[in-house]
């Protein structure tokens, strides 16, 4: 079964982090799909990122709608504006609610989310890019990550972790991290500028960072499909996480256009899915 199992039809909620809300009770984590919400074309119908160019009173509709599925309310919707960068923001309880109804108001420069403090929910968009997830059960402490080709090799992941010890205490052995609904290998075609860019990271194949899959698969003509997800996994590993503390979807939101919004598959011009992760207040 894949980490992120596939609600019913026509609500918000599309696909939970299912394990981690049975095994967490008061965790909640997920990722949308493009069904659901009021949009109409390009951006039908769950969009849910202001900058994209949809109706500005949609997408506040949409993310109220998934709030309050949730159990939160649009009060303590928070993100960040992201910009393909590896700095990661601690959330505090004076943050809840950051860029939940403006870009103006959100975290600015960010593409990593943190909070130990219930009622926060953190939230970021997608449309191909990686979603990652961390929670340390010990310390009580939520983390949301955007990973696109240049977000993974800036080393997010890792960044995440390196901050979860740092700020809150976390070890690394107590993470337990999730890899989301993404453009798969299979439809992931990059040129030679970016897999320099991937030769940087020094991928090993031993040990216990030996990839499941491949990193990547060269075509020819300077043209390489490429793996992000395995490469962030290998990333989370090489920071501390155990193997089997890291669960990986199978979703390649590019092949499955029908359920996700996908920058390569719509051209350009398309909504944003929006992951999630959020302590409840008892």
């Amino acid at each position: 079964m894949d980490a992120f199992k596939q609600q019913e039809p026509k609500t918000p909620l599309h696909f939970t982090l299912s394990s981690w809300d049975q095994e967490e009770g008061g965790i909640t984590a997920g990722f949308t799909g493009r069904r659901g919400g009021l949009g109409t074309a390009p951006y039908d119908t769950l969009n849910l990122a202001f900058h994209v160019g949809d109706d500005h009173d949609t997408v506040i509709h949409n993310r109220r709608m998934l709030a309050e599925h949730l159990g939160f309310t649009l009060q303590d919707w928070t993100c960040a504006e992201q910009v393909h960068g590896r700095r990661i923001a601690v959330i505090g309880e004076m943050d809840r609610g950051a860029g939940s109804t403006g870009r103006h108001t959100a975290i600015q420069d960010s593409d990593g989310l943190l909070t130990d403090v219930p009622g926060v929910l953190l939230t970021s968009f997608y449309a191909d890019c990686v979603p990652l997830y961390f929670l340390d059960p010990v310390r009580g402490v939520v983390g949301l990550a955007h990973a696109g080709w240049k977000g993974t090799v800036s080393g997010i992941a890792e960044a995440m972790v390196e901050r979860m010890n740092e700020h809150y205490g976390s070890r690394s052995a107590d993470i337990r991290c999730a890899i989301g609904p993404s453009i798969g290998m299979c439809c992931y075609e990059v040129d030679q500028v970016v897999m320099d860019r991937i030769a940087g990271l020094q991928l090993s194949r031993e040990r216990q960072e030996r990839p499941r899959e491949p990193f990547f698969e060269e075509k020819g003509g300077g043209k390489t499909m490429l793996n992000l997800k395995e490469i962030n996994r290998h990333i989370m590993i090489k920071a501390g996480i155990l193997a089997d503390h890291i669960e990986c979807t199978t979703w390649c939101t590019s092949c499955r256009n029908d359920l996700f919004f996908s920058y390569r598959k719509d051209g350009g011009v398309t909504g944003r899915m929006a992951s999630w992760m959020g302590i409840r207040k008892r």
